[in-house]
């Protein structure tokens, strides 16, 4: 595209023919894309880049140097990737266990609030219970013998002190809406 007509093209685009702005965006979409790409962005975030750039232009209406266009849109398109870039510095990205990793974010949202429930429901227990839960969860779990030594009973009385936890652990979370399966 020559100088001449990539000045003609944009007059043209500015007064409302659709076919100039076809023909600009055709012949200059890859300086664009390249200065989005250069970034190293997602394409969902070079496809924003790309389009917040042809739309700074279409309001722009006016260039100082119309034949310098492919350095405005490259100029621009790198700003935009710049703001992008800094807009997902500023984001706190949420923590999410290993295991929910692979989770709609949908679904690790309402893990997130049962597990929240669960650790209140664990924390409302009588403290041998929730000491016996708490040991119960350790990876690797505690074994009846180790349970019994750290809680001070006898090693028989550990699965009905468990039972008794269990169940008032599951009406805790019955009464808040979670069934178990």
């Amino acid at each position: 595209m020559t100088e001449i007509e990539l000045i003609d093209l944009l007059a043209r685009a500015w007064r409302g023919d659709q076919g100039a702005w076809s023909a600009l965006v055709r012949g200059l979409s890859v300086v664009v894309l390249r200065a989005a790409r250069a970034h190293r962005l997602g394409e969902a975030d070079v496809s924003d880049v790309c389009q917040n750039t042809w739309a700074s232009l279409a309001q722009l209406r006016e260039l100082r140097d119309p034949a310098r266009l492919p350095g405005w849109l490259a100029t621009t398109a790198r700003r935009q990737a710049l703001r992008v870039l800094e807009s997902r510095r500023r984001e706190v990205p949420a923590e999410c266990d290993r295991a929910d990793e692979g989770l709609a974010p949908e679904r690790q949202v309402l893990t997130a609030e049962r597990d929240a429930v669960l650790r209140q429901g664990v924390a409302a227990l009588p403290a041998p219970q929730r000491r016996l839960v708490e040991l119960l969860l350790r990876d690797p779990p505690a074994t009846h013998a180790e349970i019994a030594a750290e809680l001070g009973v006898a090693v028989g009385s550990v699965g009905p002190l468990r039972r008794r936890a269990l169940d008032r652990l599951r009406r805790y979370l019955e009464a808040r809406g979670y069934d178990h399966p």
